[in-house]
């Protein structure tokens, strides 16, 4: 992980270079590695959500302009997000599975986490939630190129969101070392809040494109897609004892799918 010159001074800046060094391979430097850096990172993890899936939903309106179909399109839009964070956010939701999966005490389940192998519960939750957003892209683009786009850009920042909400202050770490340490509790809840309320209100307004259904089921997905990932979140708090960087990587893959699900209620 990338230490902080000596000689650094804070920067406004600090922030979203956390939250785009250590959330994506967007060719950003980190700067600052410290508590301070890692709030204002939460904090802005929400909007490394809208470049990734804007970048994620170009592919898939490409694709649907020179005829691809719906499905191609999908799978374009799903392995944006994949590239852009090196896979870590699926291996941390492989790992996070195969350490729940155990059903052994938190130490053990914690080593399971560590291995670089993936077991059998993670390899079938992998595929199941791949499986699960394809499959709702698909859906979202079938209704049109416009719903596609917002629906993955939506559930992109949803999926950040989850990170900030889970970085609150009273959620501890599991492990003194690791991404996790670096973040847990660094986001007082007054600020988790405020940022959650600015991407439903963000959401909604963009999904007034779409008329009054689209804008309900955008801010709507904004809200029940981080709550999905807060029940996950409580389950990890006490069978691990606090959160990892793999149990963050599990939330934002659970709020991701979540959001596109109930982006795709309701029809076209």
């Amino acid at each position: 992980m990338p230490e902080p010159a000596a000689d650094s001074a804070p920067s406004p800046l600090d922030g979203p270079r956390f939250a785009f060094g250590t959330l994506s391979v967007l060719p950003v430097r980190v700067t600052r590695w410290d508590r301070g850096a890692a709030r204002g990172g939460m904090l802005s993890a929400p909007l490394v959500g809208l470049v990734v899936g804007v970048l994620a939903a170009l592919p898939g309106v490409l694709l649907l302009v020179l005829g691809a179909g719906p499905f191609p399109a999908a799978v374009a839009s799903v392995a944006v997000p994949a590239v852009l964070t090196r896979g870590l956010h699926l291996d941390g939701l492989a790992d996070t599975a195969d350490g729940l999966g155990s059903g052994k005490p938190a130490g053990d389940a914690l080593r399971i986490m560590k291995q670089s192998d993936i077991g059998p519960f993670g390899v079938l939750t992998l595929v199941l939630v791949l499986l699960g957003q394809v499959a709702a892209v698909t859906r979202l683009y079938e209704g049109s190129w416009a719903r596609g786009a917002l629906g993955v850009v939506v559930a992109a920042v949803a999926a950040r969101l989850a990170l900030t909400l889970a970085a609150r202050t009273g959620v501890p770490a599991a492990r003194p070392e690791g991404l996790g340490a670096v973040v847990a509790g660094v986001v007082p809840v007054p600020g988790a809040v405020a940022v959650a309320a600015g991407c439903v209100l963000a959401a909604g307004a963009a999904g007034t494109v779409l008329g009054v259904p689209g804008a309900v089921r955008a801010a709507g997905a904004v809200v029940l897609a981080p709550a999905a990932a807060e029940l996950l979140l409580r389950h990890c708090v006490r069978r691990f004892g606090g959160v990892t960087g793999d149990v963050f990587g599990a939330l934002a893959e659970t709020a991701g799918t979540a959001a596109l699900v109930v982006l795709c209620l309701g029809g076209g």
